[in-house]
């Protein structure tokens, strides 16, 4: 997919909405070969998705070995809207709290006490993190209106040629 296609998609309205929602699904293939999909924070920075992890998560060996990962940023709403993203995960280790991580938790309904109260457990409990980093190499929205499945569009364009249309 060349680059102006994936910024044309990630652009779009509806893409972006997505881009500000809270949680992705991260998923990466394990070192054993098996698949493994893990629901993440993340923010986007207009270039790149960024989740942060502790320094010890267990998906980072994996990550290391092969950093190929799919991410799927979707509503819970009937017909949903889906942004599905692949790219490579850079792994960055920082000393810290990255910026990003404090910036993907805001949206959690907390008072400024409790907001306050979680920054100084967050501070307390990390020494650092790792930002995983992602540069959008394929993106697909589906909206079921504009866009659909590939298959379900297959399917259409096959009921189509059958019936003459």
């Amino acid at each position: 997919m060349e680059q102006h296609e994936i910024t044309e998609i990630l652009n779009r309205p509806l893409s972006q909405e997505l881009l500000a929602r809270d949680i992705t699904r991260l998923a990466y293939v394990a070192t054993d070969g098996t698949p493994r999909t893990v629901p993440i924070g993340f923010s986007w920075n207009g270039t790149e998705i960024v989740m942060c992890t502790p320094t010890n998560a267990p998906k980072l060996p994996h990550l290391r070995a092969n950093p190929a990962v799919a991410l799927t940023i979707d509503t819970e709403v009937h017909p949903p809207t889906i942004l599905l993203v692949r790219g490579r995960a850079e792994l960055d280790v920082v000393d810290g709290i990255p910026d990003e991580y404090m910036e993907a938790n805001t949206s959690y309904e907390m008072t400024p006490e409790q907001r306050a109260e979680w920054e100084v457990g967050v501070r307390a409990l990390y020494d650092g993190m790792v930002r995983v980093v992602v540069t959008p190499t394929w993106a697909k929205l589906i909206d079921f209106e504009t866009t659909l499945p590939t298959a379900v569009e297959e399917l259409l364009r096959k009921q189509a040629e059958r019936h003459g249309s």
